[in-house]
């Protein structure tokens, strides 16, 4: 299949989780031998309006993030390329409308991505209408699926695709030392590790360890606080680690917990719960974690710290894993195999399949 993914900042420009997750698309997409090419402000020092990275082709539409002068050029390269669909990340909304109508010359079906951490404003008249234009949407969860349909999304339109994971990578890294919780997040204002603390305080009288992954401007603070309830000698804050340090270290513990305010996608609890973590997740109204363990047995929802700490202790019934092949269907092909579906509903007819 031919697809132009239309992105004027990629995560060359703007590090951010929805860029990374459409950038990691392109990847998957070309990896399972799609045509892809990612229209986007050239990124490269090259005198060179395309490159090609990991079987990606890069179309330079502008030098830089110019958006009138990108919105401008990009329908009528669209109309010559032809592609079978055109996807677009959801922001900025100018983008959408260009990519409609290159999508129009190109007789080709639009789709939106909405990872949910665009920060676009909900009343702008350009939001809704990058929403309600495409024949299709897509989201990480049910909790922004339900955000795009208040937007004014077309129900039948909006389709959830979870974010994906490298299984293979999961067994064959080697677990790391046993501990009995585990957690991951950027150490700022939205992590709420003020909870678990708590909770691990409450159980200061057993034999436990912890280990806390991530790297933020709260960090000394979450430190101190360790150190003020008097559990700082058995918890080991490691920073940031790459994803085979992670997975190691999720091999090796026995229990995730998730408490963050904010998750679009919980993709660090969904690696945890491959290596076999029990999963603890304090219910949050902006996270979208407790849908990742709604039907799923070796998992806990809880509200405050002192349900955090019961589970805890509840989390020893379940037997050590070190990998769950329940998560398999998140692997980076399964999950790629749902755009392609996506891609199927909404009429593209491409030769590639």
């Amino acid at each position: 299949m031919r697809v132009a993914l239309v992105a004027m900042e990629t995560a060359h420009h703007r590090d951010t989780r929805g860029t990374h997750r459409f950038d990691r698309l392109a990847r998957q997409l070309a990896a399972g031998g799609h045509d892809v090419t990612v229209f986007c402000a050239q990124w490269w020092d090259e005198d060179t309006t395309v490159r090609e990275e990991d079987g990606v082709r890069y179309r330079g539409v502008t030098l830089g993030p110019a958006l009138t002068s990108f919105c401008a050029r990009l329908p009528p390269l669209l109309g010559v390329h032809r592609p079978d669909v055109v996807h677009a990340m959801a922001a900025p909304p100018e983008q959408v409308v260009a990519a409609s109508a290159g999508g129009t010359l190109a007789q080709a079906p639009l789709a939106v991505e909405w990872f949910g951490d665009e920060g676009l404003d909900p009343e702008a008249r350009l939001t809704r209408w990058a929403v309600r234009e495409p024949a299709a949407v897509v989201t990480p969860s049910e909790m922004v699926r339900t955000e795009v349909r208040e937007l004014g999304a077309d129900d039948d339109g909006v389709r959830v695709i979870p974010e994906s994971i490298d299984f293979d990578a999961v067994e064959a890294v080697e677990p790391a030392d046993p501990v009995d919780v585990v957690f991951a997040h950027p150490l700022e204002d939205s992590a709420n590790i003020e909870d678990l603390l708590l909770g691990l305080a409450e159980l200061r009288d057993r034999g436990w360890r912890a280990t806390v992954i991530g790297d933020g401007p709260h960090r000394a603070d979450y430190e101190t606080q360790a150190a003020d309830l008097r559990i700082d000698d058995r918890i080991r804050f490691v920073g940031e680690c790459d994803r085979e340090e992670r997975i190691a270290i999720y091999r090796g513990a026995h229990a995730f917990v998730q408490t963050a305010y904010r998750e679009q996608f919980p993709s660090e609890l969904l690696w945890a719960l491959a290596c076999g973590c029990v999963g603890i997740v304090e219910y949050q109204a902006r996270s979208a974690a407790h849908e990742l363990i709604e039907n799923y047995e070796r998992s806990f929802r809880v509200t405050d710290p002192q349900e955090l700490a019961d589970a805890i202790v509840d989390a020893g019934e379940f037997e050590r894993l070190t990998v769950d092949a329940a998560w398999a269907s998140y692997d980076h092909a399964a999950v790629r195999e749902q755009y392609v579906e996506t891609y199927d509903w909404l009429g593209a007819e491409g030769s590639w399949l």
